[in-house]
């Protein structure tokens, strides 16, 4: 099952692409959430090899979800791989400067099952996927909004 939408930021990519670096803030984000997170490598600088273990409640059951970066190619595209038992997903952010200071940015998400249950519960998502992609769309959307803010309040 994927994901995927671009949004246009009042930005440039460098700006953007450090916005997206920070890795730190996600973890705090997902921890207010509910989220477990630890950071698992000991890389100093932002790159390939980053691991993360993160454990959460989704719908009704614990999950453990181990996240790497396997692409980082500064200011273009982050990849990141997760899996858990029975899951695979990978995320993308593609960064395209549309000028000197504008940035499009567009994000993909898909998640593959390994095993019967995980089949069982990508197939009850892709009966709610028209409510999913409007929520992941917005989401999205979103964090777009709340990155040209934050470069505007910079500049």
């Amino acid at each position: 099952m994927k994901f995927s939408t671009n949004e246009d930021i009042e930005a440039p990519a460098d700006a953007v692409f450090e916005m997206l670096c920070d890795f730190e803030g996600f973890e705090r984000s997902a921890m207010r959430r509910g989220a477990e997170v630890q950071r698992m490598d000991q890389l100093q600088v932002p790159g390939v090899g980053m691991t993360w273990q993160a454990a959460f409640t989704l719908r009704g059951k614990q999950r453990q979800m181990e996240v790497e970066m396997v692409t980082f190619d500064r200011p273009n595209e982050i990849v990141l791989e997760s899996t858990s038992p029975g899951l695979l997903g990978t995320t993308s952010f593609e960064l395209i400067a549309l000028s000197r200071s504008s940035t499009r940015v567009k994000v993909e998400m898909e998640i593959k099952p390994l095993n019967l249950s995980a089949r069982l519960l990508v197939q009850s998502l892709k009966l709610a996927k028209t409510s999913l992609t409007r929520k992941f769309k917005m989401r999205v959307s979103e964090y777009a909004k709340s990155m040209e803010d934050r470069y505007s309040r910079m500049a």
